[in-house]
């Protein structure tokens, strides 16, 4: 045990220095186990060891921490060059980087409803870079659209949350709504030098100036026209779709997206979390363009289809006088078992009741996923084997459950849960308990006693193939002989020969409700399945489960795969 305790330790304390914080237990337990498979029969008592040290490495500073591992352990002072090259292994390939340049790197959402997958990719790939690099990695909030891409107060604590979770705490967290004053200062400097202008025709008229490849008649205001004109902006003076401030850039441009692109454009409509402070926001491209600039980004790493974002943004940087951060782009992910989905239409659709919230067990979420049973780390190696490449992919849920049932196939505890139940009576012989002593997981060494009277229930699946004279096993209690199929009887018997084996459901059974992503299923179970609460167990012979909630008379849980 003293060797043991020894391993923790050092695995504890590493993770702690690496990331900056105490370590969940789970994941010190997982590394444990997954490098010593012979430990693995000890589970429960490793399991205890490692919170104790949690809790000895909580009360140490971030020094004393690093200085106990380099005592105990110098080899793994180096550990993060090993974790470098971890994750290169994985798929993330190099990021192109001046000697001694520090990485800062960003990830801005729009927070009009909860993280999806694609979101979550976004948080894992640039938190991955900005660890790898030793740099910083910020969450913007890029929140300027009131109206159409509306934010939901909710969902900024929701991106913290996720970002904890991941293990991809920010260094930073900016709001952009909150900075709008900020954008007004740039706005006017643009004015200043003659590259910005207020443009008062209406959209359908620009297009067609614009598909000309002509010039706006407001294009050559002068700098005071159109500074008097900005301030009636700001001053209200202007209904909305009135007048909007354009960045000049080439009206020759080949890509009609590019000539003169709105900077600025008239909302009124009040905030989710600034209310009616502002009137004129700035649109996503001149927003995010200028905290790039201000938080010192130097990489951005996005889907291709901001390819067109980034080319309208340096007309801003080329009149601003800056340098762009250096850009890699990604192609779509398609998971096969959602399909296209975006969270404007998944906010409408749980808006109208056809989901019961953003946690749906239906949804492609990460709270969803979270309720599900997922664990964090099995969502991060998944993202991060997938790489950053612009060929559009397709890929299964299924390479996902793969490296999930890695994360918790060593710890979740095995129960029987038994949907479409048919009562079976049995006939023991003397002697013959009605006892069961099931193995809590097969890698260890601790047992369940599941406990009945003179019945017990089988899954409907199971009766339907069952005929008279035909012999199973009811897993950890006995071989019977089918007597009767309705009423359905069988007698214990006592026989060598192997024979099918399935599990089974005791007389005080607990009721049973499963949430999937096809629909709910109900059915029965032990009894000790309600003292899971919030654990991801194993139902035999059906799948992983997290149980979600518990009470006098019934257990739900959540499909995990």
């Amino acid at each position: 045990m003293e060797e043991t305790t020894q391993k923790i330790r050092m695995y504890a304390l590493q993770n702690a220095v690496r990331h900056g914080k105490p370590p969940r237990a789970d994941a010190v337990l997982k590394q444990i186990l997954g490098e010593h498979q012979e430990l693995r029969k000890e589970a429960k008592q490793v399991y205890a060891q490692v919170k104790t040290e949690i809790e000895r490495i909580e009360a140490m500073s971030t020094e004393e921490r690093a200085g106990e591992l380099k005592s105990i352990a110098p080899e793994l002072v180096e550990g993060q060059k090993e974790h470098v090259k971890e994750v290169r292994e994985f798929g993330l390939p190099d990021l192109p980087r001046a000697e001694g340049e520090k990485v800062v790197m960003r990830f801005a959402p729009n927070p009009n409803g909860a993280a999806t997958l694609g979101s979550t990719r976004g948080i894992i790939v640039n938190s991955e870079y900005a660890r790898r690099y030793n740099g910083k990695f910020i969450l913007r909030f890029d929140d300027t659209d009131p109206v159409v891409k509306r934010p939901l107060l909710e969902a900024y604590d929701w991106y913290l949350e996720d970002c904890d979770w991941l293990d991809a705490r920010p260094d930073e967290v900016v709001v952009a709504s909150e900075r709008i004053d900020l954008y007004y200062k740039y706005a006017e400097e643009l004015i200043e030098k003659g590259v910005a202008y207020v443009c008062f025709c209406p959209a359908e008229v620009f297009k067609n100036i614009k598909d000309r490849k002509d010039s706006c008649p407001d294009r050559a205001a002068s700098i005071e026209t159109n500074a008097e004109n900005w301030r009636k902006m700001l001053d209200g003076v202007y209904e909305e779709k009135e007048a909007v401030l354009r960045i000049k850039t080439d009206m020759a441009a080949k890509d009609p997206a590019l000539r003169d692109w709105v900077a600025f454009r008239i909302l009124k409509k009040d905030h989710p979390r600034v209310g009616n402070r502002y009137e004129v926001w700035p649109n996503l491209d001149f927003e995010s363009a200028i905290e790039d600039h201000l938080l010192g980004i130097t990489h951005i790493v996005r889907g291709k289809d901001l390819m067109k974002s980034e080319t309208r943004q340096q007309f801003l940087y080329d009149h601003l006088g800056w340098q762009y951060p250096v850009t890699k782009h990604w192609g779509k992910i398609k998971m096969q078992e959602f399909g296209k989905f975006s969270t404007s239409e998944l906010r409408k659709r749980i808006e109208q009741g056809e989901y019961e919230g953003w946690d749906d067990p239906r949804l492609p979420t990460l709270k969803a996923l979270r309720r599900r049973g997922f664990q964090p780390e099995a969502i991060r190696k998944f993202f991060i084997a997938i790489g950053v490449t612009q060929t559009d992919i397709a890929v299964s849920m299924k390479n996902l459950y793969a490296e999930n049932r890695k994360a918790v196939d060593a710890l979740a505890a095995r129960f029987f849960f038994v949907p479409e139940p048919v009562e079976m009576e049995l006939n023991l012989m003397n002697g013959d308990s009605f006892v069961a002593k099931a193995l809590k997981h097969p890698s260890g060494a601790d047992y369940r006693e599941i406990r009945t009277g003179n019945t017990v229930y089988i899954t409907g699946g199971d009766y339907a193939k069952l005929k008279v004279g035909e012999k199973i096993r009811l897993k950890y209690l006995c071989t019977v002989e089918i007597e009767s199929i309705n009423p359905l009887a069988a007698k214990a018997i006592d026989t060598e020969l192997k024979v099918p084996v399935i599990h089974w459901a005791p007389t005080d059974s607990i009721k049973v409700k499963v949430k999937k992503p096809e629909g709910l299923e109900e059915g029965i179970g032990e009894p000790l399945i309600a003292s899971e609460l919030g654990n991801v167990v194993q139902f035999e012979r059906y799948g992983f489960v997290r149980i979600d909630s518990v009470t006098d008379n019934e257990v739900v849980a959540y499909f995990t795969h």
